[in-house]
């Protein structure tokens, strides 16, 4: 089953004039946000996106942006990993859980 998010607060932008219509994007892309269109990348589903930064690091004309590491998806992961529970910073001391 593929999680929603919270809709309109991802950080991910793309720049179509920029894009180079490689492809990257889609491949890495964990929630199949990207679709390629006319030989180059749309968003399809930006919501769904997680903001790993993985479409970002492998754009080589720089046409995709995003903050990795914030909301949801990095404070379920950070949950996981450090056995706690998840939290994204959002308040005040960086204490309130967000998911």
């Amino acid at each position: 089953m593929k999680h929603k998010y919270l809709k309109n607060v991802v950080t991910l932008n793309l720049a179509p004039d920029k894009c180079a219509g490689c492809g990257k994007c889609a491949d890495v892309c964990p929630h199949g946000v990207f679709v390629m269109e006319n030989g180059r990348a749309t968003l399809y589903d930006k919501n769904g996106c997680i903001e790993c930064g993985a479409c970002a690091k492998n754009c080589p004309a720089s046409a995709l942006s995003v903050k990795a590491g914030v909301g949801c998806a990095f404070a379920v992961i950070m949950g996981w990993i450090t056995g706690g529970e998840p939290t994204c910073d959002c308040s005040p001391g960086g204490s309130a859980s967000c998911c």
